[in-house]
């Protein structure tokens, strides 16, 4: 047996579950740092994280970070994926050999309900008290050993964001055995009713033991049905009904009687009728002035940020890449090779490259509003604005996701039960500035308003206007979609909002540095290979010699240029604009790269590699008027706004509609609505005299 395949079979796989927002990822983060790799799980879009780590003893433990769940009675897709997960029904993912059931301690009751269901299931288990700090700030006193003493597993208290407990969990980890929590019978006549379920589920087993028969209860109580079994499932649950009516209900009583005893058992009350800090900073947080004021005033100090802050690494990545091309030129032989090297390789990812700083400042900032609990307070504002267009504030989840990228934001929606409201966030989703504009925006933004020109915060006031508008847009074509999908009823948003704590820093900068890499590896993939493609295409064929005036428009990328050009010359854009359009169907800041190849290639410049925006404010249009004017760089910002300029968001579209007819349906009436804007923009500029 080769090594790896003997290493797979002999490290135990652990995974990790609990209710949403009880810090379980940042305990898969603490414990396996680095050690990660994102991918989805089969057929569906549901994000599956998995992290090494090694034990006391030196020994490999793999770990399985499971998407929150309140149950194991699953009503989403994404909640299924724990239960199918423990009970082994997934092809694509091995059962665990162990499980971590994480508990937020300072809501014993609610999160001891899932923990259960784990339990009962019969995997070893480890339960982990989280947040004990929270739970201590609300006079609660929680004595683990009685937990360990009642359940018969191991129970650690911790505070997971500083790590205390994480040793603790390790030595656990590194015991040779976890003792199997033992759970009392069912009444026989519902444990009779629940073989009889269990045969029908395709089990096989003709005397299944509690464990097995918690697995099938977990099965029929779900409201999300897999395709293939949907058939057993239901028959399964009309038996339950008709030999034992009252059963499920009867089951969560009796759940929740058993968590009753757990917990007045093992917390004690110090004081109670306080106020909790929580409480506290939600009376200015939630206000209905105040929380708007707050929330606005948090979104200008993140632009502000972007060109302020940013500005500093900006500069050196800018002159790194200019002292890079600097230097080619002087020891490199003039030539196809070198012209490659510094007009296509270094101009094109170079350009993107410019815009990191930004965008880890746009992911550290929305990072530290998850950890600290704030995120759900934004959805909670939302809430009775989102109504307004037939949604609730679950939907404002994914949409909020989407101003980081499309792509997880459209995959987040999966936990919305209702199929209407899943598909209307779906559509609507690009429509939020995504992180892949903001190279666009910032660019634009540049031209138009050169050096000090009206000062940072006029440019923070545009970058606000921009998100402004797309989120205005968000809304207008969610209450235009609302109106016209009728399929279906709305509805209720039921949002726990957690406490508030002090973030995991290293968390959030594990975060960061997956996004950094993401970023990295799309200017090292796509976009070089974009930018060598468009340098090949400004360059050849060769123009004759003595002829090399008109080189550029005489290349491929110019042919094709001139033939869409009066397509777009209405909007106020050239040839070389609309080659950087078609270019960014691939990556929206593909076309920055675009740009920098295009109107670099006619640079007349000798002092080395030139600013971007400086070059782009020198062009001129046939008559000798700037071609990059008020109103074209208007027309420019508001045209990807709108657009649909990312082919990965398509096809996630694609996946999660299980259809074309969606996505083509979001290219169309996005790509209209950007061209009618534009034009709009373009054209009333131009008649108001800009």
């Amino acid at each position: 047996m080769p090594d790896s395949q003997a290493t797979a079979i002999q490290s135990p796989l652990i995974a990790l579950v609990g209710n949403p927002n009880t810090g379980k990822t940042t305990l898969f983060n603490a414990l396996t740092g680095l050690s990660q790799k994102e991918a989805n799980y089969a057929g569906v879009t549901v994000e599956k994280k998995e992290g090494n780590c090694f034990d006391q003893h030196g020994k490999l433990l793999r770990f399985l970070d499971l998407p929150g769940a309140y149950s194991l009675s699953a009503s989403t897709p994404d909640e299924a994926i724990p239960r199918d997960v423990l009970l082994g029904r997934r092809a694509d993912t091995p059962k665990p050999d162990r499980v971590i059931c994480v508990v937020d301690a300072s809501n014993l009751e609610r999160n001891l309900y899932l923990a259960m269901q784990v339990l009962d299931l019969g995997i070893p288990a480890i339960v982990v008290l989280n947040m004990m700090d929270i739970a201590g700030a609300r006079g609660m006193k929680i004595s683990a050993a009685s937990l360990e003493e009642q359940l018969g597993v191991p129970v650690i208290p911790m505070q997971a964001n500083t790590r205390q407990g994480i040793e603790r969990l390790r030595i656990t980890l590194s015991q040779a055995g976890l003792p199997l929590v033992k759970r009392g019978e069912y009444p026989a006549s519902l444990r009779e009713a629940l073989a009889k379920a269990h045969e029908l589920l395709g089990a096989g087993e003709t005397n299944p033991d509690s464990n097995a028969l918690a697995g099938t209860v977990s099965l029929i109580c779900s409201r999300e049905r897999d395709n293939s079994a949907a058939p057993c499932i239901e028959a399964a649950r009309e038996l339950m009904e008709r030999d034992c009516p009252g059963w499920e209900e009867d089951l969560v009583s009796s759940q929740y009687k058993r968590i009753a005893e757990l917990t007045f058992n093992a917390i004690g009350q110090t004081r109670s009728g306080d106020p909790t800090p929580t409480d506290k900073l939600d009376r200015v947080l939630l206000h209905p002035i105040l929380g708007w004021l707050i929330l606005g005033g948090l979104m200008t100090a993140l632009f502000a940020s972007i060109f302020s802050v940013a500005a500093v690494p900006m500069d050196w990545i800018d002159a790194g890449f200019g002292w890079t091309a600097d230097w080619i030129k002087t020891w490199m032989a003039e030539g196809d090779l070198r012209d490659l090297l510094t007009d296509g390789v270094l101009a094109g990812v170079g350009s993107v490259l410019i815009f990191l700083p930004q965008i880890l400042l746009l992911f550290f900032f929305i990072g530290l509003l998850e950890d600290t609990g704030y995120m759900a307070r934004v959805a909670f504002i939302m809430d009775r604005l989102m109504g307004l267009v037939g949604l609730n504030g679950r939907a404002f989840i994914p949409l909020l996701s989407s101003y980081a990228c499309a792509i997880p934001g459209i995959m987040a929606t999966r936990t919305i039960a209702n199929p209407r409201e899943r598909l209307i966030t779906i559509l609507v989703a690009p429509l939020a500035s995504c992180s892949a504009r903001l190279p666009v925006y910032v660019m634009m933004i540049g031209v138009l308003l050169p050096g000090g020109v009206g000062g940072v915060w006029t440019k923070v006031a545009f970058m606000l206007g921009l998100y402004a508008l797309g989120t205005v847009g968000m809304f207008l074509f969610a209450w235009i979609f609302h109106r016209s999908l009728r399929s279906g009823s709305g509805s209720t948003m039921i949002l726990e909002l957690p406490p508030y704590k002090v973030p995991a820093l290293r968390a959030v900068l594990l975060r960061l540095w997956s996004r950094a890499r993401v970023f990295i590896t799309q200017a090292g993939t796509v976009i070089l290979v974009i930018s060598i493609l468009l340098w090949a295409a400004t360059s050849y064929p060769k123009p004759d010699a003595g002829d090399d005036t008109d080189r550029l428009t005489q290349s491929i990328a110019g042919q094709l240029g001139k033939q869409i050009e009066p397509l777009i010359e209405p909007l106020g854009y050239d040839w070389k604009m609309g080659i950087g359009l078609i270019a960014s169907f691939a990556a929206r800041e593909v076309f920055v790269s675009t740009m920098s190849i295009l109107y670099r290639a006619d640079d007349p410049g000798e002092e080395g590699t030139r600013p971007l925006q400086t070059i782009l404010r020198e062009q001129k249009r046939a008559d000798g008027s700037p071609l990059f004017n008020t109103k074209t760089c208007l027309s420019m910002l508001v045209f990807y706004v709108f657009a649909m300029q990312c082919m990965a968001t398509l096809a996630i579209t694609r996946r999660e509609t299980n259809s074309w007819k969606w996505p083509m349906f979001q290219f169309g009436y996005l790509t209209v609505t950007a061209y009618m804007a534009a034009l709009l923009v373009y054209q009333g500029a131009g008649l108001l005299g800009y």
